[in-house]
């Protein structure tokens, strides 16, 4: 009977993760198990599963996790209309939350002590696994072989060999990419300076936006309750839907993100993203919520938003507030239903119709077409009044601005604009404590 503890490994097939089954095999005591995900990188994963055997793992599983990721990671944050730093829409950073509860499912009916992940000690992914592991289930262990040996690629090749593993004979690309259906995220290599445009070979599921047929396309997306549903009228599964507009999208060069954004572990990384489904979405999402979401609501919903967004990069999707605050852009899409038509043309999306059932957007209220117009015209004048008297108050009271906040204003502001002042003028302006700008300008 075996007395080697079992380590559950998120297996890509790629050099790392194949080299890594038999080095914790030899150098940690391990019986490695293979586990590897589709999130729709458009992989051969029975190709993939039968290579971990081959590699030295003594089980291995394939899970099509597809619509599990849309609509429980990706579609919700659409909902919560969340972009890191206002761009990113967390293709990447989305993924990991699923496979770190997918290897704790599986590491629990394994009866395993440990789950292990490919990441390096460079990068966000690392402190995404590990820290929803832990929040999952504290008891396992979190092993991160590339993180901890020391070997370069030179050595995992000269490994590989040694041990016959069979790794993929393909050249090696000078870009670290990561992809699922929600996006495709590109760095390394030229990419590492921010001052060089990205080679055309960067880019696998865009056109060159210039190349894009300039009539450009037409596309309607159906919302229920936040959540899109239909393209052209046609209902569709999650994974379907986001498949098509993506490969939509990307026919006419929409999605492209060039961004260098803050790292969680402290540095600034230049970072290429294909999102071409995401970009279309959450264009269309935001029209739908712009008719139904009411002014106090979308202001507040634009600073859960960002927290959301920092959460789910920062890899705490397990957190209790990243659930606090789902109740709450859950709440707001009750009345997120209705269609917007988008229109895609060589490399840009533009919002061209939008209409909800129950939006708050009403024409006898918007029109300027006074036998139509059902808008009080005379309440605005009491509108005003209330509105305004604050600052008639303190104008009456303090002057205009008051002296401490004109200190705060641009030298000269509160003159008369034009020739400069006599000196005299300039003197009993400097000395003057009335009122600025007594002339108006």
């Amino acid at each position: 009977m075996s007395h080697r503890t079992r380590c559950v490994l998120a297996y890509s097939g790629g050099l790392d993760t194949s080299v890594a089954i038999p080095w914790m095999t030899e150098n940690l005591g391990h019986d490695v198990i293979a586990l590897s995900i589709d999130l729709g990188e458009a992989r051969d994963l029975r190709a993939v599963q039968e290579r971990a055997l081959r590699t030295g793992a003594v089980a291995a599983y394939v899970v099509d996790a597809r619509r599990l990721f849309v609509e429980n990671f990706a579609f919700p944050s659409l909902m919560a209309g969340s972009l890191y730093e206002g761009v990113y829409p967390l293709a990447t950073a989305l993924g990991r939350p699923l496979i770190a509860k997918l290897l704790v499912d599986l590491a629990r009916e394994e009866g395993a002590m440990a789950v292990a992940h490919g990441c390096t000690g460079k990068g966000n992914d690392q402190v995404r696994f590990d820290v929803a592991v832990a929040a999952l289930a504290p008891e396992l262990r979190v092993v991160a072989p590339v993180r901890d040996w020391d070997m370069g690629r030179p050595d995992e090749l000269r490994y590989a060999a040694a041990h016959a593993i069979p790794v993929p004979a393909t050249a090696e690309s000078p870009y670290s990419v990561d992809a699922n259906l929600w996006g495709r995220s590109i760095e390394a290599g030229v990419l590492e300076d921010p001052w060089e445009e990205p080679p055309r070979d960067v880019f696998e599921w865009t056109v060159d936006p210039q190349e894009a047929p300039r009539q450009g396309a037409l596309v309607e997306v159906r919302f229920e309750r936040g959540r899109p549903v239909a393209v052209d009228g046609e209902s569709l599964a999650a994974e379907e839907l986001v498949a098509g507009l993506n490969a939509l999208g990307g026919a006419h060069g929409v999605g492209r993100i060039d961004h260098v954004e803050n790292r969680l572990v402290g540095i600034k990384s230049r970072e290429i993203y294909e999102a071409p489904a995401a970009t279309l979405l959450f264009a269309a999402h935001g029209a739908l919520e712009a008719l139904t979401l009411s002014r106090e609501v979308m202001r507040f919903k634009r600073i859960v938003a960002d927290e959301w967004a920092r959460l789910v990069y920062d890899g705490l999707w397990f957190s209790a507030l990243r659930h606090d605050l789902w109740a709450f852009v859950h709440s707001t899409q009750d009345f997120v239903t209705g269609e917007v038509r988008l229109r895609l043309q060589q490399g840009s999306v533009r919002v061209v119709g939008r209409k909800a059932p129950q939006s708050l957007y009403r024409h006898e209220l918007a029109t300027y077409d006074r036998a139509q117009d059902s808008f009080s015209h005379a309440a605005a004048r009491g509108f005003i009044e209330l509105f305004g008297l604050p600052l008639r108050t303190q104008t009456h009271v303090q002057g205009t601005l008051g002296e401490a906040s004109r200190r705060l204003l641009p030298e000269r502001l509160d003159r008369l604009q034009g020739a400069a002042p006599s000196p005299d003028a300039a003197s009993r302006g400097a000395a003057s404590h009335g009122p600025a700008g007594d002339g108006g300008g």
